[in-house]
């Protein structure tokens, strides 16, 4: 049964792809007789074309993270796996890949520059400064969550660390062999990619053990790692797409589709029935009710205002031509929500029980990609270990490249310019995420929570808000082009809806805290943001009425 449903949910996603894929495009009129500004505006640093392949590698990675993982898998536990199925089919192919595409073409038919950008010529001034302040706080979550996720994966097993840092040095081979070197991609990655899964091997084997980071007193061994991991988002954002982004993100892609093919042949060779109940409750005491707290917990795999970003601050200034876009834009999005399907069907298949629901989601994934491996005649602590990889290796993809979209966000909101003005931003952009990652965090009821799980009710109605306010932004842009708008209206009205309903519940839960308070001022700042966007659009719309 778990697999007939697996296939039914890969086939819709590949139906979508050419079918709603297509129509998008021709609402855009892609054309690649139009330059791309990785050819009219190249810089050698990140204007820089990309082979598809590499791009598709980068943006995929990029935007999968752990979010189709953790957020599915949380949603699951707490309200039972249909209706987090359900808002995972529908809204990856009308809403999260309607958005990624629209936010990637906007921004290459705009020199490659950000939703905000777009929103200051399409808006008004008030409306781009809301929404660059509001994008960079999104990026500020982002990196503070996934931060926390990686350095806890790092102390439960250290064998994964020591896998991370070696793929970091593989990495920037890669980079080297092909852009210096001109070893083409192709020879290459035969080269390096059975390198990357030699990795999860010797890791094992060398593993870092937590009482190794006992040199600085008092602290954490997470707390360390945390620190580790920011010094490491600062090395990243400074240097050029070449030497880490671009290959790193494209090898660890290799990872991602392991890890779809692993669950893809467990589930299907596997005759694992579905145990865990399809629905539990309307309303849990720790997640919340489950509308609308579902659309911001199940955030990447669905549609995630983060996506943008990445379309528009780095894989727009990448893109080689316009028909590559469908692939990276809407197709990235279709395979992220196939993730989330594989992450849902690690519950799925979990027996029903006491203690069940209160597992950590990552332990939850990986124990499900053993299970799939033995499946498969390998060992199952194989594959837990490369389950933790996997995941680790998505997460560090994120951290490096929300990093360097707070600092092109930070540079261009103070118009900050010189060499010392990248540095100023990265530090201030990982400044928020050091204090989550250093401070005791409790919940409304006074209980000692992790960093990212105190912070994912912010980030996900964050990240989902940003999604509705940049889908506002695009149909004004679409709208003063004289093309119809309805495709967009329609996602962005339920993104803000819901978002909005949930910040509310948020601030009424957590009230005068560290986490109410930020909840209060993004509801602020996302009121300000829609009121001055519906004024400007009423009066787009009776401009081109006349």
């Amino acid at each position: 049964m778990l697999a007939i449903l697996f296939v039914a949910c890969a086939g819709v996603f590949v139906v979508a792809f050419f079918t709603y894929g297509r129509f998008l495009e021709r609402r855009f009129d892609v054309d690649d007789n139009r330059p791309t500004p990785s050819h009219t505006e190249y810089d050698g640093v990140d204007r820089v074309p990309a082979h598809p392949a590499v791009l598709f590698g980068h943006h995929f990675s990029s935007i999968a993270g752990a979010g189709p993982i953790v957020g599915p898998i949380v949603a699951a536990l707490a309200f039972g796996w249909a209706f987090p199925l359900a808002w995972i089919l529908l809204g990856s192919i009308f809403i999260g890949g309607v958005h990624d595409f629209s936010a990637l073409i906007a921004s290459v038919r705009n020199r490659a520059r950000s939703v905000a950008d777009i929103a200051r010529e399409s808006l008004s001034p008030l409306a781009y400064r809301l929404l660059m302040l509001f994008m960079w706080l999104a990026l500020v979550y982002v990196l503070a969550v996934f931060t926390d996720l990686t350095a806890t994966t790092f102390v439960q097993d250290g064998g994964v660390a020591t896998s991370s840092w070696m793929f970091l040095v593989l990495a920037l081979m890669f980079g080297l062999s092909v852009y210096r070197l001109q070893m083409p991609v192709r020879r290459a990655s035969l080269v390096f990619v059975p390198l990357v899964f030699l990795c999860v091997w010797l890791g094992q084997l060398w593993p870092i053990p937590p009482a190794a980071l006992g040199v600085l007193a008092g602290w954490e061994p997470a707390q360390v790692w945390s620190i580790i991991l920011l010094l490491y988002c600062l090395l990243a954002s400074v240097t050029p797409v070449w030497i880490l982004l671009q290959p790193r993100d494209y090898l660890s892609s290799f990872l991602l589709y392991a890890s779809v093919l692993v669950g893809l042949l467990g589930i299907l060779l596997g005759g694992f029935d579905m145990q865990f109940p399809a629905f539990i409750t309307w309303h849990d005491e720790k997640v919340g009710p489950l509308f609308p707290i579902l659309f911001i917990t199940v955030a990447c795999g669905a549609c995630s205002g983060f996506h943008s970003l990445v379309a528009s601050g780095t894989s727009s200034k990448q893109l080689d031509k316009e028909r590559h876009a469908r692939t990276v834009g809407y197709g990235a999005m279709l395979v992220e929500g196939l993730v989330a399907v594989i992450a849902l069907t690690t519950v799925m298949m979990m027996a029903s029980g006491e203690g069940v629901r209160s597992q950590e989601p990552t332990v939850v994934f990986a124990q499900g990609m053993s299970r799939f491996v033995t499946v498969l005649g390998l060992p199952g602590k194989l594959g837990y270990a490369f389950g933790l990889l996997a995941l680790s290796a998505f997460i560090l993809t994120t951290l490096d490249t929300a990093t360097r979209l707070g600092r092109y966000i930070f540079e261009e909101f103070f118009q900050l310019r010189g060499g010392a003005s990248r540095y100023v931003a990265t530090v201030a952009t990982l400044a928020l995420p050091l204090v989550f990652a250093l401070v005791e965090l409790h919940d409304a009821q006074g209980h000692r929570l992790p960093a990212w799980r105190a912070v994912w009710p912010v980030f996900g109605a964050t990240n989902q808000l940003l999604a509705g306010l940049t889908l506002l932004v695009l149909a004004v842009w679409v709208r003063k082009l004289g093309k119809p708008i309805g495709f967009l209206i329609l996602p962005l009205v339920f993104m803000t809806t819901a978002t909005i309903w949930a910040l509310v519940l948020l601030v009424g839960k957590y009230r005068i805290s560290l986490i109410g308070v930020v909840a209060i001022v993004l509801l602020l700042l996302a009121i300000l943001l829609i009121v001055e966007s519906a004024r400007v659009l009423r009066r787009s719309w009776a401009g081109v009425g006349q």
